[in-house]
């Protein structure tokens, strides 16, 4: 008799303070998208690079919001690249907006380490690769 091969259970990635993380995430997709959207529509020729950067990271947020409620081992290091990148591009962009504040006539949501969002762009993705490599350890 053949047994039948199981897929291995999905590692949950959205339990415990990862619900957590998943709201904020997703308070950030609405606030990053609906912003760059409403001003690349308005008035993209006053900072199209600003603009640009907030749609950016509005779609980096949603794939890592998407990442976290799919689950399974793939999605968890997909996560960790994404908020990898999305971490670089906040300090990139942090510290640029610090050192040449004229490349950015109107703030991005990554601007001044996320200062326009009470630090939540640079203490998300800290919080998130924590989470993310706890959850690795806990399977």
């Amino acid at each position: 008799m053949a047994t039948a091969e199981r897929k291995p259970a999905r590692t949950r990635l959205i339990a415990g303070p990862g619900i957590l993380l998943v709201w904020l995430y997703g308070v950030m997709v609405v606030g990053a998208v609906s912003r760059s959207v409403y001003q690349i529509a308005t008035e993209f020729d006053r900072a199209p690079l600003a603009y640009a950067l907030s749609a950016l990271a509005g779609v980096v947020y949603g794939f890592i919001t998407y990442t976290l409620v799919r689950g399974g081992e793939t999605a968890r290091r997909a996560a960790r690249v994404c908020c990898a990148a999305e971490l670089a591009g906040v300090l990139i962009v942090g510290t640029w907006t610090l050192v040449e504040p004229s490349a950015f006539p109107d703030s991005t949501v990554w601007s001044e380490y996320g200062m326009g969002y009470i630090f939540i762009p640079v203490l998300l993705p800290l919080s998130a690769l924590y989470w993310l490599r706890r959850a690795r350890t806990a399977r």
